[in-house]
């Protein structure tokens, strides 16, 4: 067989019309191969004998839901990005399916840009998973060199890091400068409390992947130019296990404590965080810094939301507590080591301003 660079989407829908209808608009698309079935049952023998890149299917099927379907392919350990699709607007739906691990989620009729929208997004996060793991695979051939090579390495490494970084922040260009900060941010609390260079240094790089998550959110959730709904921020919220998921599983220092602050930098000191609600020092040192560098640099942004506050105006926020944030979310000692040096932070948010 010869070897394209084409990617192959498989249809899974039990109606005719519809199935025909999707499989003959991306037909037209030059860099796709697509493959449609009728059912899931067929789909998933699709999937075992073919290299599928993204499954796109029908949720409401007889016999094998396409919920069932996503979960039959998550026990196969694929890591094929699934897209959902549903003629029922019910976003406790979504939310199900999202915490499944769905890629995305679309309600039928759909317009073909938001459909090849979707497929696009799913294609960049297959292939950023696959640079990882060619990248771990790199990196333990490495260890095996002699001192000059594993130099090189963290050259490479450093860059790596650099592109993974990019990844987080492509979806939402209000982040660009602030996943900057945030690592300025860190590294300063770190030495403050005394930590090892090696500790400095590596919170500094991994910092920035805080939000790695979001990039598995579906924009409509995630650019929304408004307040979330509960339901909607439940989605949200799973940037967390998502994060953590893409990045776990590294043999590089940096990778492993991205994966750490990635689950943790939304708990907070008092118990009252996610995903988990851990309270105290249960939560990671790396998280518990990552979550007042974060707040301190979302209060300053601005959102549809809310304004943004001057640097007086958060440190009164983050000291005194208003009706988001209290101080009782921060490890006391990495809130003082911020109070310490706040000045320094306000020139970080004013060289690095978006």
């Amino acid at each position: 067989m010869v070897k394209t660079d084409k990617k192959t989407i498989l249809v899974v829908d039990d109606d005719a019309d519809t199935r025909d209808a999707i499989f003959l608009n991306l037909s037209e698309m030059p860099d796709y191969s697509v493959i449609a079935c009728g059912g899931a049952e067929e789909a998933l023998a699709e999937i075992q004998k073919t290299g599928i890149d993204v499954v796109l299917t029908d949720i409401v099927m007889p016999e094998v839901s396409g919920i069932e379907l996503l979960e039959k392919i998550n026990d196969l350990k694929l890591q094929i990005p699934v897209i959902l699709m549903t003629g029922y607007a019910d976003l406790n739906i979504a939310v199900a399916a999202i915490k499944k691990g769905a890629f995305d989620f679309i309600l039928k009729p759909f317009h073909p840009d938001y459909l090849h929208h979707s497929i696009k997004k799913a294609l960049q996060h297959n292939n950023f998973l696959k640079l990882k793991e060619d990248y771990n695979r790199y990196l333990e051939n490495m260890v095996l060199q002699r001192t000059e090579e594993l130099e090189m390495s963290r050259n490479l490494s450093l860059e790596v890091l650099k592109r993974l970084t990019t990844a987080a922040e492509f979806r939402d260009i209000e982040a660009m400068q602030h996943v900057t900060r945030i690592g300025s941010y860190s590294e300063i609390i770190a030495r403050e409390l005394g930590m090892n260079e090696g500790f400095i240094q590596t919170i500094k790089l991994a910092s920035p992947l805080h939000d790695i998550g979001k990039i598995g959110i579906i924009d409509k959730i995630l650019l929304k130019p408004g307040a979330l709904t509960a339901e909607e921020f439940e989605v949200i919220k799973t940037h967390t296990t998502g994060g953590e998921r893409i990045l776990a599983g590294s043999t590089h220092p940096v990778l492993r404590m991205a994966a750490s602050i990635a689950l943790s930098h939304h708990e907070k000191w008092d118990g009252a965080g996610y995903p988990n609600g851990l309270k105290g020092k249960d939560i990671p040192l790396e998280g518990r810094i990552v979550a007042l560098a974060d707040q301190y640099d979302a209060i300053r942004n601005n959102r549809v939301y809310k304004p943004a506050f001057s640097h007086e105006e958060t440190i009164r926020m983050l000291t005194e507590g208003n009706a988001r944030t209290r101080p009782g979310h921060f490890d006391p000692d990495v809130l003082n080591a911020f109070i310490r040096h706040s000045r320094r932070f306000s020139e970080i948010y004013n060289e690095f301003f978006c």
